[in-house]
């Protein structure tokens, strides 16, 4: 059962631990491609910088929308 609204900072924790482990795989992709490190570490800071605020944002939108979501009872014994 949901306990609520996560707060911002949950949110921003939560994104930066999923985008750091998103980089890593990134850069380890890009470096069995291209087989250079610096290329590598580049490519993979790019994408976890980029889409560390477009997944905070994505998250908090989600936040306001009910979809999916079970009604916490108004009373619980």
């Amino acid at each position: 059962m949901p306990q609520g609204l996560d707060t911002h900072k949950r949110s921003i924790v939560k994104s930066i631990s999923w985008r750091i482990l998103a980089g890593i795989i990134t850069a380890c992709v890009a470096l069995y491609m291209t087989g250079k490190l610096d290329f590598a570490i580049k490519i993979g800071l790019a994408d976890t910088i980029t889409k560390l605020l477009i997944y905070y944002l994505h998250e908090r939108v989600w936040d306001r929308i009910n979809f999916g979501r079970v009604k916490a009872p108004d009373y619980e014994v």
